[in-house]
């Protein structure tokens, strides 16, 4: 097996969980504990920003859990569980866990459809469902998934007597899992909830880059921070960015570029599509058909990943392509965004439910971007293709230096 904790949620052995992540394990095992035999369905809302190591806490307090499920004695020997991930690469790696862990089984780990439709079908409930990247379940009908339901959450919290939920709002990519707060307060109204939020920073090795990042995902462009630990930088092309991504990676590994959904591609073709930046013109990522993570596979070096392919996964150099969605406003002094530009027509598949899909969609762009931003640990090159905004962005990255 890979490294899987080189890139992913999953700790190396001797590593250890944080105080605030020991914390919310010990609430996530009394959450189970006091609840279990309850005939009423209780929910636990895990919530905090990308990079938080919501996804690391659940990995291990599913372990215990699945250890004392498949104990021949306990209070919860015997137990029902399942983990539930609404995100293929994300299922990909529990799934080859499941094949080097004693006590879990391929079978603990699915997507929320398929678990939906055989607990329905089967007539019964699971005991307690954990959902990963709870953003990315639907708020839709999706029949090209086989879902045809209003809400997957909804359906969940009938076939589970209890649902731990990890929920990111800034991490919402798509109209047909769009999230509001108060449509999450509707769906859980029916049943008691309680709440415990991740707020450290585990990716993003510098507080300074990590906080320029969340000014800029609300529109504003700082100074850009110079620390010892964290390389940032922005670049007026492309290819000298890919050659440093190239450097890194042959020097730590798990160094890529990534790009915003701006240029064109279809995902079940077999053409190629490409993305440019300046000088630079690299392929998209494909569909990922393997076992292992893209950012692990050496041919993707020589690709730009998107958000479906790196999400919830780390790299420790991360080149971003801010396309041409992005603009930028002299006079607000102020990020825009032009949806026109945005290619990833599926975020945008029509909600006559929702009261402002203009809102949304600038909405998800931004999220985007900040997932994308929030992927490195140690290195994160910036190149923006619209002229106003790479401009602006190279005027930051001098000021800073001042």
């Amino acid at each position: 097996m890979p490294d899987l904790a080189q890139s992913t949620f999953i700790l190396p052995q001797d590593a250890t969980l944080t105080i605030a992540q020991a914390a919310l394990k010990q609430k996530i095992h009394a959450f189970i504990m006091a609840n279990y035999q309850a005939d009423k369905t209780h929910l636990l809302i895990v919530s905090g920003d990308a990079g938080s190591g919501k996804s690391v806490v659940l990995d291990a307090a599913f372990a215990q859990l699945q250890q004392a499920a498949r104990a021949g004695v306990g209070p919860l020997a015997g137990t029902d569980n399942k983990l539930l991930v609404n995100h293929n690469e994300m299922l990909k790696i529990y799934k080859e866990i499941a094949g080097a862990k004693s006590y879990f089984r391929k079978k603990d780990f699915m997507k929320p459809t398929p678990f939906i439709n055989a607990y329905r079908k089967a007539g019964k409930r699971a005991d307690v469902v954990f959902i990963d990247e709870g953003h990315l379940l639907l708020t839709a009908p999706d029949p090209y998934n086989n879902f045809r339901d209003a809400n997957q959450l909804a359906d969940i919290l009938q076939l589970a007597r209890l649902v731990v939920l990890v929920f990111d709002f800034h991490q919402l990519v798509k109209l047909k899992s769009f999230w509001t707060p108060a449509l999450l307060k509707r769906i859980t109204s029916g049943y008691p909830v309680a709440h415990f939020q991740l707020t450290e920073q585990m990716r993003v090795g510098d507080a300074a880059v990590n906080d320029w990042i969340d000014q800029f995902v609300r529109g504003r462009i700082t100074p850009l921070p110079h620390p010892e630990k964290f390389d940032f930088r922005v670049f007026a092309d492309g290819q000298p960015m890919y050659r440093l991504i190239q450097q890194r990676d042959a020097e730590v590994g798990l160094s890529r570029l990534i790009a915003t959904a701006d240029y064109p591609f279809t995902v079940l073709d077999k053409k190629t599509w490409y993305v440019t930046a300046g000088s630079l013109r690299l392929p998209w990522d494909k569909i990922n058909f393997t076992d292992r993570p893209w950012a692990q596979r050496p041919e993707t070096l020589h690709e730009v990943g998107s958000i479906y392919t790196i999400q919830g996964f780390d790299l420790n150099y991360a080149g971003v392509i801010l396309g041409p969605s992005l603009g930028y406003d002299a006079e607000k002094d102020r990020l825009t965004v032009n949806l026109s530009q945005y290619q990833d027509k599926e975020a945008f598949k029509k909600r006559p439910d929702l009261a402002d899909t203009q809102a949304a969609k600038i909405a998800i762009v931004m999220n985007a971007i900040n997932i994308l931003l929030k992927r490195a640990k140690y290195g994160l090159y910036l190149y923006a293709a619209d002229p106003a905004l790479r401009q602006r962005l190279l005027q930051a990255h001098d000021l800073g230096r001042e």
